[in-house]
């Protein structure tokens, strides 16, 4: 690579780095948007009470546990999931499968409890899954799953409990 090309490469790498630290490309989270009629509302306050801080920053600010640290990863009892932060049933075991990602997958969600929305964060296009009672941000749903379905909605573990049927 000439000196020339690699300065561009150096310049316009720097120049998307800085973009997407000062938020250039961010669009804030809808998981805690005002004015958005749930079900289920807290106040800021109510929810940090309600939670703990790990599921308040996921499920109030669209953050992500890390990757196999969920004890729901490796649940494979029959079952239901339902949201941490309103108690709605979300996903049937009978949906989950391994996605080797280190977050819960399934490939449907159940009738009418979670919401899609478009998420440009992180400078990518995506679509982040939100509980429909509450708004609580689960995580997100991708089109590479199996079939019959195709999708893999990869959820944060600590968005969710489990009881087993």
């Amino acid at each position: 690579m000439d000196v020339t090309r690699r300065r561009f490469f150096i310049t316009a790498s720097m120049t998307a780095m800085s973009m997407v630290t000062v938020g250039a490309f961010a669009e804030s989270p809808t998981s805690a948007s005002p004015g958005t009629d749930f079900a289920v509302t807290h106040t800021d306050a109510e929810w940090r009470k309600l939670l703990t801080p790990a599921q308040y920053d996921v499920l109030r600010n669209a953050g992500t546990e890390t990757p196999y640290s969920s004890p729901l990863n490796d649940e494979h009892r029959r079952g239901v999931f339902s949201c941490a932060g309103c108690a709605q049933h979300l996903y049937s075991s009978d949906t989950k499968f391994d996605s080797g990602t280190g977050w819960p997958s399934f490939w449907k969600a159940l009738d009418n409890a979670v919401l899609e929305h478009p998420d440009r964060s992180m400078g990518m296009m995506r679509t982040e899954v939100l509980c429909s009672r509450c708004g609580g941000h689960l995580g997100h749903v991708f089109d590479d799953g199996p079939q019959p379905t195709g999708l893999r909605y990869c959820m944060n573990g600590v968005a969710m409990t489990f009881e087993a049927l």
